[in-house]
């Protein structure tokens, strides 16, 4: 099976990294030229990663409908997202929960290594212009723009995971 995903912000590097995970052929687009842009401004360039507290909390804390996260929660809790970044590399520290760097550049690497070392195609530069539905299900999706994606980047920042040189 092969899996598109549009946008390389952080759900879509995460969904893109699950659909590989389960053994789909994965492409990856995204209208910038690189992964992550938002996250690097989140937390004032620090990324404020998650809450360090149980589901309830998180749900008891939000004001306005939080059933609609039950089941998300329920299947990634905010020490899942812990965990996923600390086993890529990632060390966190808990006044809030952020990289020991202080650096959202180490969370994006993490993202970004996550699906590259799963073989996902990442196709940067190239914007989604129409999804192709043929039947009432998706068949494809129409591109623009970019051309090859650029090389794969070294890891910057913090992490401790090797990985070859470009």
């Amino acid at each position: 099976m092969t899996v598109a995903v549009i946008g390389a912000g952080a759900a879509g590097l995460m969904a893109a990294g699950a659909a590989a995970e389960a053994g789909a052929r994965v492409l990856l687009f995204d209208k910038n030229a690189k992964a992550g842009r938002k996250i690097m401004i989140t937390g004032k360039g620090r990324c404020n990663v998650t809450n360090n507290c149980d589901v309830q909390t998180v749900l008891a804390n939000v004001p306005v409908n939080p059933r609609f996260l039950y089941s998300a929660l329920g299947r990634y809790s905010p020490a899942d997202t812990m965990a996923f970044f600390e086993a890529h590399g990632v060390p966190l520290k808990t006044e809030r929960v952020f990289p020991v760097s202080d650096k959202a550049l180490d969370i994006v690497d993490a993202l970004y290594y996550y699906v590259k070392d799963l073989g996902v195609q990442l196709l940067f530069g190239q914007a989604v212009e129409d999804v192709l539905t043929a039947n009432g299900a998706v068949c494809g999706v129409r591109a623009a723009g970019g051309g090859p994606p650029p090389p794969p980047r070294p890891p910057r920042g913090g992490l401790k995971k090797n990985h070859p040189p470009p």
